[in-house]
């Protein structure tokens, strides 16, 4: 069962953002009924999401239709370049370091600074150290500026020059482990899904476009959740094992093969509630 703004973003990040860029209620209402959600559960969604800026109203006597604002597509922007623009470069050996001695006072930006160096994919070496294998200091320091907390954080680049093997540094900052086995799951729950999508589609079978408007967002919705986990670490830090290109490679096929139909049948609904209202309309002006 889905969340409603999670399977609203979903919506809008895949489908919405790339087509006409707003979309009648009613056809969020009918999308979203494919997987469980009511009516209400859907209009108290978009509600919610309007209050709190991710979502705006146009409200016509052709029916509502709700966009994103400018903070909902910086959102969904960023949120797509970690699902589709996976980190593919070599480490060169250098640490980008990030220390900070932030005062009690302060204790909310601080908690907000240790959420968003993780999500940009720094490891905590220690309390108040965080490192990355990659350069990052410019969104780092448009971070603190937007906190207004630069006095209190240092931003340093390094090498390692201890004995230390960089790959001991690496499993004591992030939990390969359970980086590792989220993408087990993912590989074990949908390579058999597409080696069933692909067999069907050899033996002939009709697929419809529903169906595989539903197998795409549950693909999106599985994966999208994995960069939340992984820092996309280079290769060469990680373990031989690693399963990322795996369940990248895999999620690229799949994707690829269900978006025709699948944006068919997205389209088909946007179209028959916009259809629908002019029609309504049409007949309330011919009175």
């Amino acid at each position: 069962m889905y969340r409603p703004q999670a399977a609203m973003l979903t919506l809008y990040g895949d489908y919405v953002r790339h087509s006409s860029g707003d979309i009648g209620i009613g056809s969020l209402v009918r999308l979203l009924s494919n997987f469980g959600l009511s009516e209400n559960a859907t209009r108290s969604a978009v509600s919610r999401m309007c209050r709190s800026g991710l979502l705006k109203a146009k409200r016509t006597n052709r029916g509502s239709y709700y966009s994103l604002t400018g903070e909902g597509q910086n959102l969904l922007t960023e949120g797509a370049r970690r699902i589709f623009r996976r980190q593919k470069t070599h480490w060169d050996g250098n640490w980008s370091i990030v220390t900070y001695s932030i005062p009690e006072r302060l204790r909310k930006a601080r908690d907000t600074l240790r959420l968003e160096l993780g999500w940009m994919g720094y490891g905590a070496l220690g309390e108040a150290t965080w490192i990355s294998p990659y350069d990052l200091t410019r969104e780092v320091e448009t971070l603190l500026k937007k906190l207004n907390i630069e006095r209190y954080v240092n931003i340093f680049s390094a090498r390692h020059q201890g004995g230390t093997d960089p790959g001991e540094i690496v499993s004591r900052c992030w939990d390969l482990v359970k980086i590792h086995k989220k993408y087990a799951e993912f590989l074990t729950e949908y390579r058999p899904k597409l080696e069933q999508h692909l067999k069907r589609l050899q033996l002939g079978e009709p697929i419809e476009p529903s169906e595989c408007f539903v197998a795409r967002f549950n693909l999106i919705h599985a994966y999208r959740k994995l960069p939340f986990f992984d820092p996309d670490l280079p290769l060469e830090l990680l373990p031989d094992n690693w399963l990322r290109p795996e369940a990248a490679a895999l999620f690229d096929e799949y994707h690829d093969l269900l978006t025709e139909k699948a944006n068919e049948y997205f389209d088909s609904v946007s179209t028959d509630y916009r259809s629908a209202n002019r029609t309504k309309t049409a007949v309330l002006q011919s009175r």
